[in-house]
């Protein structure tokens, strides 16, 4: 049976996602929105495959348009704009539009971090707010995902490769031939043969833990080699030196654990909020430099607004959609 001749006419569908894009990317979009777009998505598979789709037109579109930007910037040369396009690019150039005004680039980040972004709903894998998950990308190759992680898969012809758009991932490699795992996490690349490692990516810092074996971190042209218990950062400012760090502590959120030592409380309640329901806010800037030591259970932090009320003597304002003042 022969199929039949594809043509390449508009794609209603697609045309569908890609407004569901702008309208999330240009405006100010709610819970509501967030909702009915997942209402959308779940119509059918092509639904699903056209807004992935549109992200991907979307990230296309802000690298080319930072790129434009930037060339433009070095040279200064004026730009001579193309004959007006055809109906079916009108929402690609809208969109690229609505990139190139959003600041730096950036995907939209919803209010208080309290919803995925775009990118990260295009993820392939992702776990949400107390989820985590295992993936077996290849026979030789696992990953968990921890709470609010989204990952992509990104093949090339040479290499396994994979990007952490955000969150955090435990890797095990146990890769039989010479071509190695990749992770590309923000700007940086992570390579491993034989290896565990932990790798994390939150708000534009990246950091790698080697839990056995050997990992190669890269930036910018630099790298490091971490081994088991060495731990790396970097960040826009550029790869950090690798330093001992307690490897236990930190994969202990596989174990359903989080584990703190001398942490000040803000930098405590940002972790809970990955896996607690709603948002805690401190308001009192002593409050924040606090020290916690502790260990807490995954599963038991609804308890944990009433240990900090209790230990510091926090004074505690409940509000609607989960949010919490801590004063």
């Amino acid at each position: 049976m022969t199929e039949p001749t594809r043509t390449s006419g508009p794609d209603p569908l697609l045309d569908e996602a890609l407004d569901w894009v702008v309208r999330l990317k240009a405006g100010a979009p709610t819970r509501a929105d967030v909702d009915a777009l997942q209402r959308w998505r779940a119509q059918s598979p092509d639904h699903e495959d056209a807004f992935r789709a549109a992200a991907r037109l979307l990230r296309s579109a802000s690298a080319a348009a930072k790129e434009l930007a930037d060339e433009q910037a070095a040279t200064a040369s004026v730009v001579v704009l193309p004959p007006r396009p055809s109906r079916l690019l009108t929402r690609r150039i809208v969109l690229g539009g609505a990139i190139a005004a959003a600041a730096g680039y950036v995907m939209i980040r919803p209010p208080l971090d309290m919803w995925p972004s775009i990118e990260e709903l295009s993820a392939d894998y992702r776990t949400g707010k107390g989820e985590q998950r295992k993936v077996m990308l290849a026979p030789d190759i696992s990953v968990e995902l921890n709470t609010q992680t989204s990952l992509a898969l990104r093949p090339t012809p040479n290499e396994t490769r994979v990007e952490l758009i955000s969150g955090e991932a435990s890797v095990i490699a146990r890769r039989s031939s010479s071509t190695p795992l990749v992770m590309l996490a923000r700007d940086g690349r992570i390579s491993a043969l034989q290896a565990d490692f932990n790798a994390r990516c939150l708000d534009g810092v990246v950091s790698v833990t080697c839990l056995d074996g050997i990992v190669t971190v890269e930036q910018d042209g630099r790298s490091v080699q971490l081994r088991k218990a060495e731990q790396v950062t970097y960040s826009p400012a550029g790869l950090q030196a690798s330093l001992p760090v307690d490897a236990r502590q930190v994969a202990a959120w596989q174990t359903g654990l989080l584990i703190f030592r001398d942490r000040p409380l803000a930098s405590v309640v940002d972790e809970v909020n990955r896996y607690r329901a709603g948002k805690i806010i401190i308001t009192n800037a002593e409050l924040k430099r606090r020290l916690v030591n502790g260990t807490f259970q995954v599963d038991k932090l609804d308890n944990f607004v009433a240990q900090v009320e209790q230990l510091f003597g926090a004074r505690i304002t409940s509000l609607p959609g989960g949010v919490v003042l801590m004063s």
